[in-house]
C-alpha cells in the first residue's frame, strides 16, 4: 500500500503516518511547515517529507491520499487529487478502518484529552497490555505520539473538531469507540460550532455508535453532559467524580483516592489532572484492569510534553509551559501552580480562533485570577475591547512586542512564570530559559 498524507506534520496526521508505516505501508507526506518535534519523529520512522504543496509529489502509483482537516479547497495538492480522481480519505476515517478489529477506548472532552489519553495508554502499558495509541501530544513515558500496538487494544484522543473539508462531522464519529469517555463539555471551536448545543449534538452522535456491550464513562454533575445522555444512551454507563466511587483529590505532589484509601506521589499537579486521572482509571477498569493497580500506575506517569512542564528551576525561580487556551483550562492550570506557594506571572497567548474572535473575552480576566500578574499576548487582528483583559490595579497588560516581553521576563529573579498557548509561542519559552541559564 502506497499513500501520501496532506498536512502530515499535525500531531494527529503525523501519528497516523507512523501507524501506517508500522503496517508496512509506503508513506510520504506534505506540509507547509515541516518542523520538529513531529518532523524528527517522522524522519526517524523512515517517512519522507515534502515541504509545500506542489502537485508533482503525487506519483502515479499512489493507492491513496489521506487529507488532513487543515487542508481546504484551493490548496494545489487538494485540487490535483480531485482533478486526477485519485482515491482519497480523511485521517479519522482511515484510523477507524485500521482499528476496526480492536477494542477502542476514546477519550473526549473540552479539556484534558491529551493528558488523559496518555495516562490511560500508560496504565495499559503498565499492565502489559501493549496498547496502540494516538495522542495529540508526546507522552513522556513513550516518547512518541502514536503506535499500532499489539493488535487488541487501541487508545485514541477523541477530538470533537471537524474531520476534513469534505466531512464536517467531528473526528470522533469515525473511531467506533467501545469505551467512550467524556471528561467535561464546554463551548469551544467557535470557528466551526454555532453554540454549545451544536457540540452536544456531535457528542450524541458519537454515543449512538457505541455498542450495547460498551461503556459511556462521564463526569457527574455537569449539565451539558446530562443533556447529551438524556438524548439517548444504549450502552453501560459509569459516572466519575465527586459523589461517585472514583473520586480523586490532588494535594501538592500527591494524588489521593478516598474510596480506595490510597495515595501516591506523582509528577502532576492540580484539580484538572486529578479529574484526568479519574477518567483514565475508570476507562482502564472497563477492560478489567483493577482500580487499585490502575491508580498505582499513575505514580510512574511522567506527563506529556507541553502539559504543565517545568522548563527551568534555579531555587528561586521556576518557568513552566502549558497548552491551556480556554478560560477553564487557564483557571485550572493557574490554580494548580498556586500550590507551589510562589508569586505567579502568567503569559497567555490568545491564539485559537475562538480566543481571537473574543468568544470568551468576558470570562478571560476572571480565569487568570490566581496569577499575581498577567501578560496577555494578542495578535494585531483583535477587534473586540482589549480593556476587558485589564485589572483595575494595573497587574495585567496587553502586549504584542515579544522581544520586549522576553527582556522583561528575563529580569525576573524569583517566583514562577507560566507560558500558556496552544501554539509554539514564537519560541519565547526556550529563548527565555537560555537567557536565564546563562545568568
Amino acid at each position: 500500500m502506497k499513500i501520501h498524507i496532506l498536512g502530515i506534520c499535525g500531531t494527529f496526521m503525523g501519528g497516523l503516518a507512523q501507524i501506517c508505516k508500522q503496517q508496512g505501508w509506503q508513506v510520504t507526506g506534505s506540509d507547509q511547515h515541516v518542523y520538529p518535534p513531529m518532523s524528527d519523529q517522522l524522519r526517524e520512522a523512515g517517512i519522507f517529507l515534502h515541504e509545500g504543496y506542489h502537485p508533482a509529489v503525487l506519483s502515479s502509483d499512489l493507492d491513496l491520499v489521506v487529507i488532513g482537516n487543515a487542508m481546504s479547497r484551493g490548496n494545489p495538492l487538494v485540487e490535483a487529487v480531485l482533478d486526477g480522481k485519485i482515491p482519497f480519505i480523511s485521517g479519522p476515517e482511515l484510523l477507524g478502518r485500521l482499528t476496526s478489529d480492536m477494542t477502542v477506548l476514546a477519550v473526549s472532552g473540552t479539556h484534558g484529552k491529551t493528558t488523559t489519553t496518555s495516562m490511560l495508554a500508560w496504565i495499559l502499558e503498565y499492565e502489559g497490555l501493549d496498547p496502540g495509541f494516538l495522542v495529540g501530544g508526546v507522552p513522556e513515558n513513550f516518547g512518541i505520539s502514536a503506535r499500532g500496538g499489539g493488535g487488541a487494544i487501541f487508545v485514541v484522543e477523541a477530538d470533537e473538531y471537524d474531520t476534513a473539508f469534505f466531512d464536517k462531522r467531528s473526528k470522533f464519529i469515525h473511531y467506533h469507540a467501545d469505551i467512550f469517555g467524556i471528561n467535561n463539555l464546554e463551548f469551544d471551536h467557535a470557528d466551526i460550532f454555532l453554540d454549545l448545543n451544536d457540540i452536544e449534538t456531535q457528542f450524541h452522535h458519537a454515543i449512538r455508535r457505541v455498542p450495547r456491550s460498551g461503556f459511556i464513562i462521564s463526569r457527574a454533575g455537569i449539565d451539558s453532559i446530562k443533556r447529551v445522555l438524556k438524548k439517548g444512551c444504549w450502552s453501560n454507563q459509569i459516572s466519575i467524580g465527586e459523589g461517585t466511587a472514583i473520586d480523586f483529590k490532588s494535594n501538592g505532589d500527591q494524588l489521593l483516592a478516598g474510596g480506595l484509601d490510597m495515595k501516591i506521589e506523582w509528577l502532576m499537579r492540580g484539580f484538572q489532572n486529578a479529574q484526568n486521572a479519574e477518567l483514565a482509571v475508570a476507562m482502564a477498569h472497563t477492560i478489567n484492569v483493577p482500580i487499585d493497580r490502575a491508580f498505582s500506575a499513575l505514580g510512574e506517569f511522567r506527563g506529556v510534553a507541553r502539559r504543565l512542564n517545568l522548563l527551568f528551576e534555579n531555587g528561586s525561580l521556576k518557568v513552566w509551559d502549558d497548552f491551556a487556551h480556554h478560560p477553564t483550562a487557564i483557571a485550572n492550570t493557574l490554580d494548580a501552580l498556586t500550590q507551589e506557594g510562589a508569586p505567579l506571572i502568567a503569559v497567555i497567548e490568545l491564539r485559537s480562533n475562538t480566543m481571537k474572535a473574543g468568544v470568551h473575552s468576558e470570562t478571560l480576566l476572571a480565569s487568570a485570577a490566581c496569577a499575581d500578574f498577567v501578560y496577555w499576548v494578542l495578535p494585531e487582528t483583535i477587534t473586540w475591547d482589549e480593556g476587558l483583559l485589564l485589572r483595575p490595579d494595573g497587574t495585567s497588560m496587553v502586549i504584542r512586542d515579544m522581544v520586549a516581553l522576553e527582556t522583561q521576563l528575563a529580569q525576573q529573579a524569583s517566583g514562577q512564570i507560566i507560558f500558556m498557548s496552544n501554539g509554539g509561542f514564537s519560541g519565547i519559552q526556550s529563548r527565555l530559559v537560555a537567557r536565564l541559564t546563562k545568568c
